[in-house]
């Protein structure tokens, strides 16, 4: 079984409509450590209404009211991320791990998302939305996980297609292109499985050559102190 941590160019990209898709191709189970705000209606609700064949959705490890920034939501509610205590329960199926923002979000004074992804032994799956500018964000994204020796599975990019853009990217960083999900002209769980089944054939060649699943082994992991 696999794990797979998806992370955006930037907040609004489509992170959890794409980690729907991912959920519905894989059957996987589904996990968000971090939800800041939109507690009325998260994006695990989001998960279970529009998929069809998803799994277990998992608890967020922190939940907070205001929709800002992680580390800022902690600091309204007088608390503190600690990314050593974020874990899911031991699972024997895929996992779709969905981030909270970008890469450099800040957890807290000493921790971004990029050390949450590490601690977790993660590959990345990149998910981009062409704007202007987004070949910028996309490819200082790309480079932040190079430089934390953080492996990228591929990039999806949702919404709008953007050809030239994204062939940019394609090239000057190498890394594979899973997928085009375009705008729903309505978003809905028929919408979420056609894209899957379209995306299946590239997703499941990455269940054969990524680290098996850490979390169906809990004495795998090597928490250090954040």
């Amino acid at each position: 079984m696999s794990s797979f941590f998806v992370t955006g160019i930037g907040t609004d990209v489509g992170k959890t409509v794409v980690s729907a898709v991912l959920v519905e191709a894989l059957h996987a189970d589904y996990w968000k450590p971090i939800q800041a705000g939109n507690l009325d209606y998260t994006d695990s609700d989001f998960i279970k209404d529009y998929t069809l064949n998803g799994k277990m959705i998992h608890p967020e490890a922190y939940r907070f009211m205001e929709a800002v920034s992680p580390h800022l939501a902690a600091e309204y509610e007088d608390k503190s991320i600690k990314i050593n205590t974020i874990k899911p329960i031991n699972i024997n199926n895929h996992l779709i791990v969905e981030g909270a923002g970008g890469v450099m979000v800040p957890l807290s004074d000493n921790s971004l998302i990029k050390d949450l992804i590490k601690l977790l032994q993660l590959s990345v799956i990149v998910v981009s939305k062409n704007y202007l500018g987004s070949i910028n964000h996309t490819l200082l994204t790309i480079e932040v996980l190079k430089q934390a020796d953080i492996p990228i599975a591929g990039i999806i990019f949702n919404g709008e297609s953007n050809r030239e853009s994204e062939n940019y990217i394609l090239n000057y960083s190498g890394v594979t292109l899973l997928g085009n999900i375009p705008n729903a002209d309505i978003l809905s769980k028929g919408f979420i499985v056609q894209q899957a089944e379209r995306l299946r054939k590239n997703i499941l060649p990455l269940i054969q050559d990524v680290t098996p699943n850490p979390f169906s082994d809990p004495l795998s992991l090597d928490y250090e102190s954040f």
